[in-house]
């Protein structure tokens, strides 16, 4: 299935700075997926919570033969051992990376566990089409023949939005 994920991070973790943590997680998701492909790389001023350090954004693309929950713990995984803690941080706030499953083919899924947020699973990300942090890099490698049946709804979102300051840092990690 051709799965879609969003990559943010705006804080060091170690001795890597952001665009690293990018490439290092981009790394480490490619063996989750065949026909692998990355977006550039955008930096991007904050939503949501402003007082914090620019994000870095992209996306990345490809076939995968695990399902929604099972890549969503895999992706938990790879946050972790990327300096991502949770419980630590504030909500939409400094992050060392994150990790979004924004498309899994033209699957809907909304699973909202209370007892076990973790496990939490809205597909499409119920807000892609308000990020153009999202949008741009989604749309750069989504590939053509990808049969996504809001495509269009997507690029019409990004027209009304415009690019939210949203500017190419780098074309390739």
């Amino acid at each position: 299935m051709l799965a879609v994920l969003g990559l943010g991070s705006n804080r060091a973790c170690g001795t890597f700075d952001s665009p690293e943590l990018l490439r290092r997680a981009c790394t480490l998701l490619e063996g989750l997926f065949s026909d692998f492909k990355i977006s550039s790389v955008y930096r991007t001023k904050p939503m949501y919570y402003e007082n914090q350090p620019d994000f870095y954004n992209m996306a990345v693309c490809g076939n995968t033969e695990l399902s929604p929950p099972e890549l969503l713990s895999k992706i938990h995984q790879i946050e972790e051992s990327l300096g991502r803690d949770r419980k630590s941080e504030i909500r939409n706030g400094p992050r060392s990376i994150d990790i979004d499953i924004e498309l899994y083919g033209n699957e809907e899924i909304h699973f909202l566990d209370s007892s076990d947020p973790m496990k939490n699973l809205e597909i499409p990300h119920p807000k892609i089409s308000e990020r153009a942090f999202v949008l741009i890099p989604v749309l750069e490698i989504l590939p053509e023949s990808a049969e996504i049946k809001d495509r269009e709804f997507f690029v019409k979102s990004l027209e009304k939005l415009g690019n939210q300051g949203v500017e190419l840092w780098k074309s390739k990690l």
